[in-house]
């Protein structure tokens, strides 16, 4: 049996990805601020 182990390329993109930005105050505020420069994301 294959065990899922996560790659740190992969682990540091679910830790500083959108999403993850998202779910607190400044990260939210750092997705705001990416909107503004480039448009949408």
């Amino acid at each position: 049996m294959k065990l899922k182990i996560r790659n740190s390329k992969a682990k540091h993109a679910k830790k500083t990805g959108f999403l993850s930005r998202q779910k607190t105050k400044n990260g939210r505020k750092i997705n705001a601020r990416q909107r503004r420069r480039h448009g949408a994301i």
